[in-house]
């Protein structure tokens, strides 16, 4: 844990080892004392009271501990840690159960039949990985108390009928009641399901959502959203349908007033609002194609009927007394929505200001929806907008490539939901497009490939800086969107948008959906938007890249420079502090350089040093540190490594250097390297400490004859000390 030293760590992960098996090992401890036959029969005369006594303290102590338990139940929080606790309070109940079987007789005890009641109850109310293993906990207990040398004479043979009913228990518990508690969570999980399937259908209906967001499609944040906005629309329409339809039925002295709605197919009417003092009204659907409904709906006219037949009114289920009848189509423009009906028990009459009175709520009834869909879509509009100037600040805070196409992916997905995204970079010379990001369908395979195909939609998209296939739609699957290897398929919906800066193509952003229309016209703009800030972003972090390389690397060897290898060292050091892993300095010199510069000019010199660095680079891991010291000076920093391997490594670069051969216009020529090596914690635990003992070590080499490795550890002080003094 963070901010606590070893010791402490060693004791707070102690503490809590001794706690977790605490109770397994009083279990293990009874186990032993019931084979030794330590508890006596309290029912025998003479029974050794302090047996007895210590029987009880001890039984109280389980009490104690099974209680404990049960307060402290609602602060596990992992699943492993509950079921061990489980494990543990099950182990406790067991013990208490065999120890007051001890005490009254063993196995053959008259309140024997407690354990089946025990064993049922452990099984039923854990999960099988921890209600099986008890119940076979319960059987080791059996065996203990039937076989011990102090077992009573018959308990041998009831052993195999009571492993047979623990068995039977356990078994009759999992099979009935586990297959139960599933069955009534697989009903809950269909309930909840027909909930918001209802839920989707009914904003569909009203027209608050598209029918492109059906069940089938991918749930994402989005959508989560937008389902949160239809559910509170819906309440909010069904509140005002409500207090409308009652306003009318007051008015009018209506029996009921119902709005009837017409269903995605047109074909069926479902009662979406009532307000009746009947009780024979349908709940479900009815035809909306015959009788006095389906006049209305397609002359689009009021109906008023005198003392109809209710076979002419078919939302009612059974008998009522209707007098007159009275219907107003829905009508949205110029679709059908649905009906407003209202009906009088007595003989009164539907006059011409009753009609009209139903017609003014009808169109009432279709400006409360709209009105809701209007918020709807200001409200989706606002979260969109929110999405999108959230990924504009994500791209405008990338500093890398990889964090510009992770925002592009994400800014993306705020927008529109796709099942398929790939960034590419274009090689306008070489007409190719490389993968550098997907999501979907094969992106390990598909990231880092190139491809090269003229006429596949990303060239075509490139070629003339325009985003394609026009209208989002992928009608023409033969034509390849990078290249006819590269295939992506079953996909409906499917957009490339070039990434443009200054008027020159530096790759396409592509998206795909399964889904058909997943692109209309708002959310391909606003793809175009991200799309021109993804460009510019991808130019600022290759400028940054570039700008940083400079500041951190060597020119001429493409190493790291001095200044950044002493903040990777720090940190490097800092890690293996916290860690504890060794960390191991080499300091290497080219030997005689001064003359090969004087011999062979600076330019040669210049391509020995460049050939020694990449050997260096090559011979160092990637998490290793290799810079350039100074003038001809290299610094290898190795993680994880000791002294033994660093002069292993330092001998390997020595032999490789030594063996290369240099060309100039003088003549081929040899160079060597002397290497010092230091290593922590073993010679220093302090950076400048580090160094300076690896410089020293790189001084006796130096001296000792060039061309050789020496390790600060192995070095003799006394002769460094006389070369120094010389």
């Amino acid at each position: 844990m963070k901010g606590m030293r070893f010791s402490e760590q060693v004791g707070y992960y102690g503490g809590r080892f001794v706690r977790a098996t605490l109770a397994f090992a009083v279990c293990a401890a009874f186990l032993l004392l019931f084979w030794h036959g330590w508890f006596p029969d309290l029912r025998a005369p003479g029974a050794d009271m302090r047996r007895v006594m210590a029987a009880t303290v001890l039984t109280g102590l389980l009490a104690f501990k099974i209680a404990a338990r049960v307060r402290t139940a609602e602060r596990r929080r992992t699943a492993r840690r509950e079921a061990l606790s489980d494990a543990e309070l099950g182990l406790l109940l067991l013990t208490t159960v065999y120890l007051l079987l001890a005490l009254s007789g063993g196995v053959t005890s008259a309140i024997y039949p407690m354990v089946y009641a025990v064993v049922s109850f452990l099984v039923t109310f854990h999960r099988l990985s921890v209600g099986l293993p008890l119940a076979a906990a319960a059987i080791g207990f059996e065996a203990v108390l039937s076989f011990g040398p102090n077992a009573a004479p018959d308990a041998a043979g009831a052993f195999p009928g009571h492993v047979a009913f623990i068995a039977v228990f356990a078994l009759l518990n999992v099979v009935f009641l586990h297959a139960e508690v599933a069955r009534q969570r697989r009903e809950r999980r269909r309930r909840l399901e027909g909930e918001v399937a209802a839920m989707r259908e009914e904003a569909r209906e009203f027209r608050l959502i598209s029918t492109a967001l059906s069940s089938e499609s991918r749930v994402r944040s989005r959508d989560e959203e937008q389902e949160k906005l239809s559910q509170g629309s819906i309440q909010t329409i069904h509140q005002q349908l409500y207090y409308n339809l009652a306003l009318l039925r007051s008015a009018l002295e209506l029996q009921t007033c119902a709005l009837l709605w017409l269903d995605e197919s047109g074909e069926r009417l479902k009662v979406k609002e009532l307000c009746t003092d009947s009780s024979q009204v349908v709940e479900g659907s009815i035809p909306a194609g015959g009788g006095v409904l389906g006049a209305i709906l397609k002359e689009r006219h009021p109906f008023v009927l005198e003392s109809p037949r209710l076979s002419l009114i078919p939302y009612y289920a059974g008998p009522a007394a209707v007098g007159s009848f009275v219907g107003v189509p829905v009508v949205e423009g110029q679709v059908p929505r649905g009906i407003l009906v209202g009906d009088r028990a007595g003989g009164r009459k539907f006059d011409e200001p009753a009609v009209a009175l139903m017609t003014s709520a009808a169109e009432q009834v279709v400006r409360v929806v709209q009105s809701e869909r209007v918020f709807q879509a200001v409200e989706r509009s606002k979260h969109e907008h929110e999405r999108f100037y959230r990924a504009s600040a994500e791209l405008n805070r990338a500093l890398t490539l990889d964090q510009v196409y992770n925002a592009a992916i994400a800014g993306a997905r705020g927008v529109c939901d796709f099942d398929f995204a790939a960034i590419a970079t274009y090689d306008a010379a070489r007409g190719s497009h490389t993968i550098r990001c997907v999501v979907g369908e094969a992106a390990d395979k598909l990231l880092g490939t190139s491809h090269k195909d003229p006429s596949s939609i990303a060239s075509m998209a490139a070629k003339n800086k325009l985003a394609l296939p026009a209208g989002g739609e992928w009608r023409e699957r033969d034509v390849p969107v990078f290249s006819h290897p590269m295939r992506i398929k079953d996909y409906e919906s499917l957009l490339v948008v070039p990434l443009i800066v200054k008027d020159q193509v530096i790759g396409t952003f592509t998206v795909a959906a399964q889904r058909p229309a997943a692109f209309p016209t708002d959310r391909r703009e606003m793809l175009g938007v991200i799309a021109n800030q993804v460009a510019t972003s991808m130019q600022n972090a290759r400028m940054y890249e570039v700008v940083e390389e400079q500041a951190t690397t060597d020119g001429l060897t493409g190493l790291v420079n001095h200044r950044t290898f002493q903040e990777r060292f720090s940190a490097m050091l800092g890690r293996a502090e916290r860690r504890t892993f060794s960390v191991s300095l080499l300091l290497t010199d080219i030997d005689h350089f001064k003359k090969v510069n004087d011999t062979y000019g600076h330019p040669t010199g210049d391509e020995v040093l460049r050939r020694v660095a990449a050997i260096l680079k090559a011979s160092a891991r990637k998490i290793d540190i290799t810079a350039r010291y100074g003038g001809e000076e290299f610094a290898i920093v190795l993680e994880g490594t000791d002294r033994a391997g660093a002069r292993q490594l330092a001998e390997r670069i020595r032999q490789e250097v030594s063996q290369q051969s240099f060309g100039s216009p003088k003549g081929n020529f040899q160079a060597t390297l002397s290497i010092g090596v230091a290593s922590y914690p073993d010679d220093a635990r302090e950076k400048a400490e580090i160094i300076a003992r690896a410089d020293q070590s790189l001084y006796a080499a130096k001296h000792g004859g060039r061309n050789r490795t020496v390790c600060w550890g192995d070095m003799d002080r006394g002769k460094l000390k006389v070369a120094a003094a010389k």
